[in-house]
């Protein structure tokens, strides 16, 4: 990764224009034996889709506080290098109610209804599939985003000293958000190249930093498993065989 990068956005950047082949995020679901396996290319033209549909469509602009309320998974992460390409505050599990808007899963609609702005329902489902019928005041997101482009570019660069991240009574701007991942990447021993694996929720710094920061500073992958603690040990040794896993944060 470049030294000179200083939000999230420019390592992805910084990521595809290294290695566009590569993986970049490798998620399980073992509740449902779901695997999904994005390379830097795809998971760069997802979030590429995702902030145009931000910035667009939803009409976001820098300092918007984005409610977002998904759990561990690819979708997440994309939501959030997302936020960080177009300068808006993803605000992780936060309070809808004090959010511009709010991106939300199956499990929290009903929580997400406070949020007064525009409303994004995630179904969560395998290969990104979308809700067999939209929830009632949302959009769906498996609908909106294919449409979008390819190529994003924001209406005004983004302010590395801006708040960029809150989770867990932490904030963080995108310059710390970056220099804090790049310190726990050398704490995990992660390298050009690592495969982490890690089982940690998305509703702390620590679950964030190994399930999509770190591994992205340090110019690795992560191998994301939500309901880990469904897979035995010899489950979870032939899996970290198999996905060549280097480093692990469970």
């Amino acid at each position: 990764m470049n030294a000179s990068d200083r939000t999230p956005a420019d390592l992805l950047r910084s990521a595809l224009a290294a290695d566009p082949a590569r993986p970049m995020v490798t998620f399980y679901d073992d509740a449902t034996g779901e695997r999904v396996e994005l390379s830097v290319a795809t998971f760069a033209n997802w979030v590429a889709k995702t902030a145009n549909l931000l910035q667009g469509d939803l009409a976001a602009e820098p300092g918007d506080r984005l409610a977002l309320l998904l759990p561990a998974h690819w979708q997440s992460a994309v939501w959030l290098l997302a936020c960080s390409s177009v300068g808006v505050v993803a605000d992780v599990q936060g309070d809808p109610a004090g959010a511009d808007l709010v991106v939300t899963g199956p499990d929290t609609l009903d929580a997400a209804r406070a949020c007064r702005g525009e409303r994004i329902a995630l179904a969560l489902r395998p290969l990104g599939g979308r809700f067999p019928q939209a929830p009632e005041g949302f959009a769906d997101y498996a609908v909106e985003v294919p449409s979008q482009g390819d190529r994003f570019a924001p209406y005004a660069p983004v302010d590395p000293d801006a708040p960029a991240l809150a989770v867990g009574g932490l904030a963080l701007t995108a310059a710390q958000l970056v220099a804090r991942a790049r310190e726990d990447a050398v704490e995990l021993g992660l390298a050009p190249g690592s495969r982490l694996l890690t089982g940690r929720t998305y509703d702390s710094w620590d679950g964030l930093s190994a399930g999509l920061f770190a591994p992205l500073a340090a110019g690795g992958s992560v191998v994301l498993c939500r309901h880990l603690g469904q897979l035995d040990e010899g489950g979870l040794a032939k899996r970290v065989e198999s996905e060549r896993v280097t480093n692990t944060a469970v």
